[in-house]
């Protein structure tokens, strides 16, 4: 990865903890840190490792495992940091309500409570624009507040309600910022990209609505120096202080187009089944109540909230974050797709033969 944003020169004098470190973004994020001289906590609940090309990155980062429903291990990992880049979340749509709460909800108040008792200046808590999406398009929209009530969907729901809570602690001593970023996928990720490329090879891929709604997308390096940026910019009086943004590449294209452009970099097919909205808004809401009482634990084909979120424009103004984080991605669309096609062949050149 090439990170050339103002984010990538930091005065190398910061002490930056990450929870849920060794997610994709988590990685990278360690990565660009390391690579501007700061000092690295990852904490999460596995062994955290980088792509074995940076096995120099592993080792410099301080590794602390554990568990953010965990204070005692929160507060030995925070101890001496700055700053917290709050990632760790219980995602996808299976689960109960109870999982969710426990890690997005109540696992963000503990991140906030170690931070406040290890005097740490700021907290960027990462959420998701998925907390203001009332099932509606969103059209050039701004960082909205986020919306109390999901239906079943209970990531963006816990997760709206981690992101007012992790606000309204910010403070003249420790400053938070909730940073959304859009979309993210590059190479290494099983998200987005990985999710496309796997239902394309089994024959089962549907695009809802034919694909043309409109969306924005993060590739993987921009949402590191967007979180960077954040790092450097949050502190108590700072612009960004008890604000959120929501952070994209601002290059809105219709999600057939991207879907299309993903299986091409992976070489699988694009064969995609058309599902108009309305009926999957239909099945998705059947599967929502029938799924639970099946108490399975696998994904769910699709959910009333996939099919709102595959069926409806989502793309946004990215003005604020530009100027209050001084922050802009240098990394295109149309790049970040040679990059994911050139990690592709890489992976299928790598596989021994049989």
């Amino acid at each position: 990865m090439a990170y050339t944003t103002t984010a990538a020169t930091g005065n190398g004098t910061t002490r930056v903890a990450i929870t849920g470190a060794s997610s994709l973004i988590g990685r990278s994020l360690a990565t660009l840190l390391v690579a501007r001289g700061d000092r690295v906590v990852a904490f999460q609940r596995g062994e955290f490792s980088t792509d074995p090309v940076d096995a120099d990155v592993t080792a410099q980062v301080e590794q602390h495992r554990g568990d953010v429903r965990d204070r005692a291990a929160l507060d030995a990992a925070l101890a001496g940091c700055d700053v917290v880049v709050h990632l760790a979340a219980k995602v996808g749509v299976a689960g109960h309500r109870d999982e969710y709460v426990a890690v997005n909800v109540d696992g963000t108040r503990n991140v906030l409570a170690a931070a406040k008792r290890n005097g740490l200046r700021g907290v960027v808590h990462v959420s998701s624009p998925s907390v203001a999406h009332d099932g509606q398009s969103i059209v050039g929209g701004a960082a909205d507040p986020p919306v109390a009530y999901h239906g079943t969907a209970w990531y963006p729901e816990t997760k709206a309600i981690a992101e007012r809570d992790a606000l309204a602690a910010s403070d003249g001593v420790c400053a938070v910022v909730a940073v959304r970023p859009h979309l993210v996928w590059g190479p290494g990720d099983v998200q987005l990209v990985g999710r496309i490329v796997e239902r394309a090879e089994a024959g089962r891929l549907a695009l809802v609505g034919g694909g043309r709604a409109l969306v924005d997308t993060t590739y993987i390096d921009n949402a590191v120096t967007a979180l960077t940026a954040a790092v450097d910019a949050v502190g108590p009086g700072k612009a960004c202080a008890g604000k959120a943004y929501v952070v994209s590449n601002g290059e809105p294209r219709p999600i057939r187009e991207l879907v299309e452009a993903f299986c091409r970099a992976a070489d699988v097919p694009f064969e995609p089944r058309n599902l108009p909205l309305s009926v999957a808004l239909r099945i998705g809401s059947i599967i929502d109540r029938i799924w639970s009482r099946l108490d399975r634990s696998d994904e769910p084909p699709l959910t009333r909230f996939i099919a709102e979120q595959l069926g409806t424009a989502h793309w946004f103004d990215q003005r604020a974050v530009r100027h209050d984080l001084d922050w802009q991605p240098t990394v295109s669309i149309d790049q970040g797709l040679k990059t994911l096609t050139d990690w592709f062949t890489a992976s299928r050149t790598d596989i021994p033969s049989r």
